[in-house]
């Protein structure tokens, strides 16, 4: 059965994340899925349970922690995020490539415990750009957007850890850049091997 690739999609807050993740999925290509994670944060206005996020208050979270249910867990801004094991590999197995929107914290988690795996890492063309766009975003007040401009140097300088890197100046670059990624990936010697055994056996017999 074909094997899917678990990939890890990194960037600090306003780089444009979550935006080309969702423009990626509206390719409507079925080998592609997000992990919805759990959080205890607030939903913001618009979103939904169990589609943006799982939402549950932070004792539920704590529990299921224990349990050993989360691939990886962080917290990030006073909130608790974590990813479902069970389900991730699920669809691994399925012949799915699965996102996880996940930090550099997360993303090292889940390099110790799933292969393959793939990191992306999104990058902002600048500073005042990256601050401009979470100003515009008009969610957050100055001492927050301060407050995560600082965490934005911090995970920025984490860009080594990934094996791709994305500057999203112009979007629609950028999301061709992001699909190029997955492409390249499934197109891997390994990957090609994995998936098309018995192809490889019958060109070799």
């Amino acid at each position: 059965m074909a094997h899917g690739t678990l990939f890890t999609i990194s960037a600090p807050s306003g780089a444009g994340k979550t935006s080309l993740v969702n423009a990626l999925l509206k390719d409507n290509d079925p080998r592609i899925c997000v992990s919805v994670s759990h959080t205890t944060r607030a939903r913001r206005p618009g979103e939904q349970d169990g589609v943006n996020y799982h939402f549950v208050d932070r004792d539920t979270f704590v529990a299921m922690r224990e349990r050993g249910v989360f691939l990886e867990s962080a917290e990030v801004f006073g909130n608790l995020y974590g990813t479902s094991e069970h389900w991730v590999q699920e669809q691994l197995d399925a012949g799915r490539d699965v996102i996880l929107e996940i930090d550099w914290q997360g993303a090292a988690q889940v390099r110790e415990r799933i292969s393959p795996l793939k990191s992306i890492f999104i990058l902002p063309p600048s500073l005042a750009t990256l601050e401009q766009r979470l100003t515009s975003r008009a969610q957050d007040d100055e001492a927050t957007i301060a407050g995560r401009m600082q965490q934005a140097r911090d995970e920025i300088s984490h860009y080594g850890d990934a094996d791709y890197l994305i500057i999203n100046e112009d979007f629609d670059r950028a999301l061709d850049d992001l699909r190029a990624v997955f492409r390249a990936v499934r197109l891997e010697q390994t990957r090609q091997q994995h998936n098309n055994r018995q192809l490889l056996a019958d060109l070799l017999t």
